[in-house]
């Protein structure tokens, strides 16, 4: 029987919720030394002096570095793209750029120490012009680079003439933003480094991280610490939760390692929740200037977009994210006529990175809040509109007229599931009878049909599978879990194919000594990359293992079938003499000393284009403008299903975080560049008593470019319910005469729109 599309629960939960899991924070040696970062306390200025000498003196302290004492070199940016000029140190050495930026690092005994001590380091500082706002920053008037002369640090111009709209008969134009969150991982970074001398007479750097991606930090490392690849290992155990915040090495992490070979002892780090909310990239963060045409029956022909990105005080994958953004600008809709612009500007705030969906929930933002403006002023209803601009099924693979090349997809099948789903006339009926009942809430209903670009630089993955001798597997991937669900969906591929039970079956992965290479887990790449690289390993060691069966049963290895049900091997047509996965791995283990497995890199021919339809229905107050989601429908389709509670574990938590961005979560700076909402209780985070239970309808249009058919599901939720809820706030306030309200859509926002 198989065990694919099956309900299979999570492997991964018991131990964490008895014994509880294993986080670098808990592995920390004993006689570790404990890093504390002394940070900016203003968000620009120039660094005149930073004097340690009282924290030196303080019983517990150990040392007190800055960047001059580290010695440490300016460093571009990473990605060549960006604006090579905007360097840094990782301890910031001539100027403080926002708040919280590291300024020193102090080894104490104790953390506690090490908090006192930050305190009594003096920095002298002259103060600099601010600028928080992108669209201040683009107009270069206040530099936080002046060697670069200009704050922009990536630019894509546009490429329309001011008659690009000729021949619409209709045109509609909107400038909204997306505002900054910031990732809040349950658990905090953290990061311990031990140095030793290998077994070739070299320096040899351990460390272990809460970091998405083993390798990666690995190579970070290495290069920052002036040693090979091979002279470091990373070590990630468990990490709770990562969102696309917990990628590559932040300076922390290097300066931690370079500390701890200083002072040859072992140093740890853990950030607080507030450094947390200043240390890790925030998310969107970007402005839109937009502009949509066509005809009066409905058909969208043009679309122009200028987005100006905040990339923060230092540009990093967060600046670069409208190259994604512009590539996924059309979403589901064949628009003929796209032009789409964009500016990245630094800004004295926290830098910007990738954060769930990275660029994706930005497309869809745009172009869904611009079909509703399209839809209002054509009188049309908004289902109605998206269903005539749709993609047709028999068009893919389709090319957009931005470059995406586009697998599949089943749009106007999930707008009916969704319709259905809702009783969308009965819907609309009861908006209607509210509008005049002075004592009922208003009914908002709002759409969003949208399509992400999953593993968008087509990354390969490595993924291997070892039969032990006693029958049971091991299958290792260079992929890394934070609460996806990794060990189940993969030891179910491997079951499937074996035959081995799937608690047999040990799924590891995050160790650099263990796993050879691979990529780590962003873009909802790990199933569709990782998950084939496991199904096409099992495949090799499944006909491996029929080569030695063969041998065993003196048959030749084309007669030999594989009995799934049983896990036994045999001759086709006999099935009574057959030999298990113990007895071939156990022959191979002893005849050649070599454990029977396989590996491969299994390298996707393109990404994948994961879609859905989301209709979210709220209740918005009339005397107070508090909104409330009484329903939310989302038909989310990730192609083949190998796990289908997985997927809507996914969804769910996707959904939640896109109701979220809608209602109440923001970053907030002040004019001087000051943090607002830099703690838990200021930052408005979404729990389970602001959501009503989802709706999910399961849908599955497999992609051929991957041998499961499957697309990514990690971030689908949160791009389609962010603007399927802020379309419907604006529809519940729309006979109000309400063309438009920013997100987060707070009680405040509606209720001063309808007064």
């Amino acid at each position: 029987m198989s065990i694919l599309g099956t309900r299979v629960v999570r492997k991964e939960d018991p131990d964490l919720l008895t014994v509880g899991g294993k986080y670098v924070d808990d592995l920390a040696p004993g006689d570790a030394l404990h890093a504390t970062f002394v940070r900016a306390s203003v968000a620009h200025a120039e660094i005149v002096n930073i004097d340690v000498s009282d924290a030196l003196e303080l019983d517990g302290v150990v040392a007190v570095f800055t960047a001059a004492d580290l010695g440490l070199e300016l460093q571009a940016p990473s990605m060549p793209m960006l604006n090579q000029v905007m360097t840094r140190t990782w301890l910031a050495s001539d100027r403080m750029r926002y708040v919280g930026e590291p300024l020193a690092v102090i080894l104490s005994a104790s953390a506690s120490v090490g908090a006192d001590a930050a305190d009594l380091v003096v920095v002298e500082d002259e103060p600099l012009p601010i600028v928080v706002t992108a669209r201040d920053a683009v107009r270069d008037e206040t530099l936080l680079f002046p060697e670069a002369g200009t704050n922009v640090a990536f630019a894509q111009p546009s490429s329309s003439s001011d008659d690009f709209f000729e021949g619409c008969d209709v045109t509609v134009d909107l400038t909204f933003r997306n505002q900054r969150l910031a990732p809040c991982p349950l658990e905090p970074r953290s990061t311990v480094a031990v140095w030793s001398t290998g077994d070739d007479g070299r320096p040899f750097l351990t460390q272990w991280a809460t970091t998405q991606g083993a390798h990666g930090t690995r190579d970070t490392l290495a290069a920052a610490t002036g040693v090979g690849a091979d002279q470091v290992r990373v070590i990630c155990p468990d990490v709770g939760g990562g969102f696309g915040a917990k990628n590559g090495g932040y300076p922390e992490d290097i300066i931690v390692s370079l500390v701890a070979r200083m002072l040859d002892r072992p140093v740890r780090w853990a950030e607080t929740r507030w450094e947390s909310m200043l240390g890790l990239v925030h998310g969107r963060g970007c402005e839109f200037d937009a502009s949509v045409g066509g005809t009066s029956d409905g058909r969208i022909t043009h679309y122009r977009v200028h987005e100006t990105q905040d990339g923060g005080a230092y540009p990093l994958v967060g600046a670069v994210l409208p190259f994604i953004t512009r590539q996924m600008a059309t979403g589901v809709y064949d628009i003929a006529n796209v032009d789409y612009s964009f500016q990245s500007a630094v800004t004295n705030t926290v830098p910007m990175g990738a954060y769930r969906g990275a660029g994706r929930p930005e497309a869809a933002h745009a172009i869904e809040r611009m079909v509703d403006r399209f839809a209002a002023e054509i009188d049309m209803d908004p289902a109605e509109v998206r269903r005539r601009n749709f993609i047709a099924p028999s068009d893919f693979p389709f090319t957009t007229p931005m470059g995406a090349s586009m697998d599949s997809g089943e749009y106007a099948t999930a707008l009916d599931a969704v319709l259905d789903a809702a009783d969308y006339g009965a819907l609309r009926a009861e908006q209607q009878r509210r509008r005049t009942d002075l004592s009922a809430p208003l009914l908002g209903l709002g759409w969003a049909a949208y399509v992400e670009i999953a593993n968008p630089m087509a990354n390969s993955e490595y993924g291997s599978v070892e039969i032990q001798p006693d029958g049971s597997a091991i299958v290792l991937t260079g992929s890394s879990s934070h609460g996806q669900g990794h060990h189940t969906a993969f030891a179910q591929l491997t079951a499937e194919l074996t035959g081995i039970d799937i608690d047999r079956i040990e799924v590891r992965h995050g160790d650099t000594a263990e796993v050879p290479r691979g990529g780590g887990t962003g873009g909802s790449k790990s199933l569709q990359a990782g998950g084939s690289a496991v199904w096409q390993a099992t495949e090799a060691v499944v006909e491996r293992a029929k080569a030695i069966a063969a041998e065993l049963l003196e048959a030749d290895a084309a007669d030999i079938v594989l009995d799934t049900d049983t896990g036994l091997f045999s001759v086709a047509g006999t099935p009574a003499i057959g030999k298990s996965w113990s007895d071939i791995a156990g022959h191979e283990a002893e005849t050649t000393d070599v454990m029977l497995r396989a590996e491969i890199d299994f390298q996707p021919p393109g990404a994948t284009f994961p879609f859905g339809v989301h209709l979210s229905v709220v209740e918005v107050d009339k005397d107070t403008g508090n909104v409330t989601i009484s329903r939310h429908i989302a038909c989310d389709d990730a192609g083949t299903m190998v796990n289908p509670l997985l997927v809507e574990g996914q969804v769910h938590g996707g959904v939640a975080s896109g109701i979220a961005q809608a209602l109440m979560e923001e970053f907030v700076y002040d004019e001087d560049g000051n943090p607002q909402t830099a703690n838990l209780a200021e930052y408005a985070l979404v729990s389970a008593a602001e959501l009503p239970m989802f709706e999910r309808i399961p849908q599955e249009t497999p992609t051929p470019r991957n041998p499961l058919g499957a697309k990514g599901i990690g971030e689908s939720g949160t791009i389609g319910a962010t603007p399927a809820v802020q379309n419907a706030v604006i529809d519940a306030l729309a006979h109000l005469g309400v063309q438009h309200i920013d997100i987060p859509a707070t009680a405040e926002r509606v209720w001063r729109a309808m007064n």
